[in-house]
């Protein structure tokens, strides 16, 4: 029988990896509230949700709650007109609140990236223990984020995450959150422009163990600030990204087809890869 404290270690250890990125995490808050306030702000009227005819910053700016009480969650209550709790308390169009986008569109896809890390470092400096938890979850222990995904340390993570972006940013006036989110915002569109210009990448089945490498090699991408698709003068610069990050060149290899890189630049990379072995 798997013991139920096997794989504490590793919830600590993915909680230690959060800390070490609340700063990531705080700007991406910022960043994932620019316009925020240019969004129509909405409020229940007669069962149904309607414009109130303001935007979240000009209804803001009246120093009057973004949402009624019994709309909002309890968590986010007594929240300071205004502020980015207040904001994440409002309604959307669907009745919703953008608290759920933000759980949606930030934290569980920052939760994942964090513990994607974290088991990460966990394969490359505790072999032994990490194949045995991989083996105590039913897990390939190559496959970081089947682990991850059964190990299941994301939901407990995900609230710290909250807590964590609520402690810094909840009680700041929305508007101040926007401009210091608004110069990673610009670099996450260009980002975004320079993906959807890329060629489209190879349909990716999942079930290859490589979804940890895919998301360093990603990391490593982003991390190496080169042009996409990355050309071959690049080759160089980026394979040493891909192997700071702890990709094997197995891993290096098999990942290639899967960035946004130039045939040549593969060719590349891959004979870099045969000199060194």
């Amino acid at each position: 029988m798997t013991d139920p404290f096997a794989v504490d270690w590793m919830e600590l250890l993915c909680r230690e990896v959060l800390r070490e990125r609340t700063g990531a995490l705080v700007a991406e808050a910022c960043a994932w509230a620019v316009g925020l306030s240019d969004q129509p702000h909405h409020e229940r009227r007669r069962g149904g949700v309607v414009p109130s005819g303001l935007t979240v910053g000009a209804r803001a700016e009246t120093d009057r709650l973004l949402a009624a009480e019994e709309d909002g969650r309890i968590d986010l209550g007594d929240a300071r007109p205004g502020s980015f709790r207040d904001a994440l308390n409002a309604l959307t169009a669907d009745g919703a609140l953008h608290a759920d986008r933000f759980d949606t569109e930030l934290l569980t896809p920052f939760v994942h990236e964090t513990c994607l890390i974290a088991a990460q470092r966990a394969h490359r400096t505790r072999g032994a223990a990490w194949a045995e938890l991989a083996e105590d979850v039913g897990a390939d222990d190559a496959d970081l984020a089947g682990v991850v995904a059964a190990g299941g340390w994301e939901a407990p993570l995900r609230t710290e995450a909250e807590h964590l972006a609520l402690a810094a940013l909840g009680d700041v006036p929305l508007i101040e959150v926007e401009a210091e989110g608004l110069p990673l915002s610009l670099v996450r569109a260009a980002e975004a422009a320079a993906r959807g210009a890329a060629p489209p990448a190879p349909s990716q089945t999942g079930d290859d163990g490589l979804a940890g490498a895919r998301f360093l090699a990603g990391a490593a991408l982003q991390a190496a600030g080169l042009p996409v698709p990355v050309p071959p003068a690049a080759a160089g610069p980026l394979l040493e990204e891909l192997l700071a990050v702890g990709l094997e060149p197995d891993e290096v290899a098999g990942v290639l087809p899967d960035l946004p890189l130039e045939t040549p630049t593969v060719e590349a990379i891959t004979a870099l890869l045969d000199r060194s072995g």
